[in-house]
């Protein structure tokens, strides 16, 4: 049987050829694209695990008792968000102006932590609280204090975000919580902590998610099930307290007022960011202590590092230009004066005359 060419319709083989082509193109298209996407996540996956490696041989080598220490694959994933106490450079002592919540802390979290013999007599009622919240404005110390309290203590710091929490993948949420739970446990006494834990832990409602009622869920059960030996705690930061569902507050026993320093707080924390600085023979603390009411301990060191720059504003316009050095001697930078804070200082009507 011969073909007969003349029958064959040209359009019916264009649009053939067309579709073969369009469907070529589309097929390579997608192809490069998902090896683009595979290739960046395998670059970050293997970034990941030579970070959690890192992080868990130093935990091993520093504690012989953990060299057998065995972790699922989540769990791995967590250590790149856990801080070992010998890596946290801040303890109490770099605190200015909470002596009063810092004994309270030595008494009810770090002594229970730490010194469990020392309250054998009332073991089944002085333990480490589960959870501990800090609360107040913005700046205040609350992180800060978070981990001076792992320093003090020695326990790890297990820092939690929504976006280690978080997956695209459904379920995947959920076995990551249970790990957060899982290796503090194994890695006891350890720290969780949740800054801006309001994003998280805010009141639920027949409005939330399925995947955030479920976590929510999942993390109440998994806190409840801790055990009570003091060793795990949960601690979280916020300055929108009233955000927080009622029964994660009741969780939270110990709760803790941080709010902005009074006149007599704000000069131990001054002293404190000033200790290695150097100041002129007339620097007058009280001028700026008087001028800073309402400031937060993060405003006041935002202060003093505009203070120093304003110290060596002189000093750069004088040895630097066009980003080269112009003078090879030894540096020599003036002191810092009282005048160096006040130009900062808002809203404030000072004597240009004060020096």
């Amino acid at each position: 049987m011969k073909l007969d060419w003349s029958k064959i319709n040209i359009k019916l083989l264009g649009d053939i050829f067309f579709l073969t082509g369009a469907g070529l193109s589309m097929y390579y298209l997608i192809n490069h694209i998902l090896q683009d996407s595979m290739g960046d996540q395998s670059v970050k996956s293997k970034e990941s695990r030579k970070k959690s490696q890192g992080v868990l041989k130093k935990i091993t080598n520093k504690n012989p008792e953990l060299k057998n220490l065995v972790l699922n694959e989540y769990e791995k994933s967590l250590l790149n968000s856990l801080i070992t106490p010998d890596d946290i450079n801040v303890d109490f002592n770099d605190v200015g102006g909470l002596t009063d919540v810092i004994d309270e802390l030595q008494e009810s979290v770090i002594l229970p932590l730490t010194e469990p013999e020392l309250f054998t007599a009332h073991q089944s009622l002085i333990q480490s609280p589960k959870g501990v919240l800090f609360y107040g404005p913005p700046g205040c110390g609350k992180t800060m204090l978070a981990k001076a309290i792992a320093k003090e203590s020695g326990a790890y710091f297990l820092s939690i975000r929504m976006s280690t929490i978080m997956d695209k993948w459904y379920g995947e949420s959920n076995k990551i919580v249970d790990a957060i739970f899982s290796l503090a446990n194994k890695l006891q006494p350890c720290i969780i902590f949740i800054d801006e834990i309001d994003s998280f832990l805010r009141d639920r409602s027949s409005n939330d998610h399925e995947v955030s009622a479920m976590l929510k869920a999942e993390f109440m059960t998994l806190w409840d099930g801790l055990l009570s030996n003091g060793r795990i705690m949960v601690m979280g930061a916020t300055n929108r307290q009233n955000d927080i569902d009622s029964a994660f507050m009741r969780r939270l026993p110990k709760q803790f007022s941080i709010g902005k320093p009074d006149a007599s707080q704000r000069r131990s924390i001054l002293s404190k960011i000033l200790n290695d600085s150097k100041l002129s023979s007339d620097f007058d603390i009280d001028t700026i202590v008087n001028h800073t009411k309402g400031y937060s301990g993060s405003d006041l060191k935002e202060l003093c590092r505009e203070a120093a720059l304003n110290s060596m504003r002189d000093f750069i316009k004088s040895n630097y230009a066009g980003g080269k050095k112009l003078n090879t001697n030894k540096p020599d930078v003036k002191p810092l004066k009282t005048s160096d804070f006040l130009k900062n200082l808002s809203g404030s009507m000072i004597s240009s005359s004060i020096d």
